[in-house]
């Protein structure tokens, strides 16, 4: 498997060779240029400290030991909160006062991968710029370490994820006494890696019973960790059977979140932004964001509510950089990633279960019922697999110029917008395909126009 290595880090699958892998050679070599470049951006400091935090993956250990020894050649102090959800670490950096900070996770990748992120010192992702700079130092290898006198250090702090709950707890629109007296009992599958960990807490602070699926954090992941319906087949098992009010998914670094009708039926990936935005914006009107592949409903929620919607390009740090901008109340991503700025500028699984319960609790409604409020779309998802020589932009400009009268986003890829529906063509930075979304009505209008638009792709291929 080749590593692959991007703006927002590195990742790829545990042993093989140096350069076509993750192994500790090459996680040396990154840290390294990652500290390099926080050392060069923060030259009037004498010494940085970085925060660094795991999923419950099986090779985490091994990569944590790595990456904090490099820190410390490097000359970096190190605070190491172990096992610990990716909000939880980016908050952590903040609360710390950390120049940055290392997140160990391959987020929902198969449990044979492992990965690094990258965190500047408010805690957020390093935009394209800082990524790209990390990049060229890794390649240049002009690496000089630290000496015997000015080692870092290395502490463990445990104290996070209870500061991370306190956080969410007090946040104006977190109901806590609603959701105590409307006395939920949850099914949630936190798929044997940090959910186990900080989410028994979360909801027996929120006065919440839960049962556990997949609870212990070994990360061996009993399913596929990507929360889609065809992975869940377990707890939706379980929640037929009754006797819940929610099932609760997500992913093994717990930034992703999906629900589960009382029924046992999925209230949809997409839909748990949308159901959050809708609870914030009947409080906070303003404005939203999401990526250009995230479903239209987003935005007939924030202008039912008087604000205004955009769309940014595919990426978190393209969707924070564009919250920022609009001063956005509620951001987010399909996948089941909320973004709430009066918390941090991330994707919380633990805000967002708190809100989710707050409007359920305040509106006195089951999921379902929730669910039947909400505008209702369906997205196909697609691929054109071309030959490495084809020229997609070249592609993606002739499909541009065809469509265009009707509105178009180009800031990544070529996004369609019709009346009633659309259908956005995005260029893999990985394989030769072009990925094709679309969305409409229903499933069936969805799945014909991306068809539609891929024959039209392939007849100029």
């Amino acid at each position: 498997m080749t590593l692959i290595k991007s703006i927002s880090g590195i990742r790829g699958t545990i042993g093989g060779q140096t350069g076509d892998t993750l192994n500790p050679l090459d996680i040396v070599k990154f840290v390294t240029a990652y500290a390099t470049f926080m050392a060069e951006r923060n030259a009037q400091k004498e010494k940085l400290t970085i925060v660094v935090g795991r999923d419950a993956r099986i090779s985490g250990e091994m990569v944590k030991n790595v990456v904090c020894g490099t820190l410390m050649g490097c000359g970096c102090d190190v605070i190491n909160i172990g096992l610990a959800t990716t909000p939880t670490t980016e908050l952590a950096v903040r609360m710390s006062g950390a120049d940055g900070g290392i997140i160990i996770t391959a987020s929902h990748n198969p449990r044979h991968w492992n990965a690094l992120k990258l965190l500047n010192n408010e805690g957020e992702f390093l935009n394209k710029e800082e990524g790209n700079k990390v990049l060229e130092i890794a390649e240049a290898e002009a690496f000089c370490y630290a000496d015997v006198d000015h080692l870092g250090s290395y502490t463990e702090d445990d104290s996070y994820d209870q500061r991370h709950i306190d956080d969410v707890l007090a946040l104006s629109l977190v109901d806590a006494e609603a959701i105590k007296n409307a006395h939920y009992r949850v099914c949630v599958d936190s798929i044997n890696s940090v959910g186990g960990v900080i989410l028994p807490k979360l909801l027996t602070a929120l006065g919440v019973s839960y049962d556990f699926l997949n609870g212990e954090p070994n990360g061996d992941f009993a399913h596929n960790p990507e929360p889609l319906e065809k992975n869940l087949q377990e707890i939706m098992g379980k929640m037929r059977s009754g006797g819940y009010d929610l099932g609760i998914v997500v992913d093994p670094d717990v930034d992703r979140l999906a629900f589960i009708c009382e029924n046992g039926e999925m209230f949809g990936e997409e839909y748990t932004l949308v159901s959050v935005a809708d609870y914030v914006l009947s409080h906070t009107p303003g404005n939203t964001v999401s990526n250009l592949s995230s479903t239209r409903a987003l935005r007939d929620i924030t202008e039912k509510h008087g604000g205004c919607y955009k769309a940014s390009a595919v990426g978190e740090v393209n969707v924070t950089t564009l919250m920022k901008e609009v001063g956005a109340v509620i951001g987010g991503e399909g996948n089941g990633g909320v973004i709430y700025p009066a918390s941090h500028y991330g994707r919380d699984a633990l805000v967002g279960i708190a809100l989710f319960l707050s409007s359920l609790a305040q509106k006195g409604v089951t999921a379902s019922q929730l669910r039947s409020t909400l505008p209702n779309y369906f997205i196909a998802k697609n691929r054109i697999d071309l030959q490495p020589t084809t020229d997609v932009d070249a592609i993606l400009e002739k499909v541009k110029e065809l469509y265009k009268d009707q509105q178009i986003n180009d800031v990544d890829g070529v996004k369609i917008d019709f009346p009633d529906c659309w259908v956005h063509l995005r260029k893999s930075n990985t394989e030769p395909i072009i990925r094709v979304y679309s969305e409409a009505a229903t499933m069936e209008e969805a799945d014909k126009l991306g068809k539609q638009i891929m024959q039209i792709v392939y007849d100029m291929a």
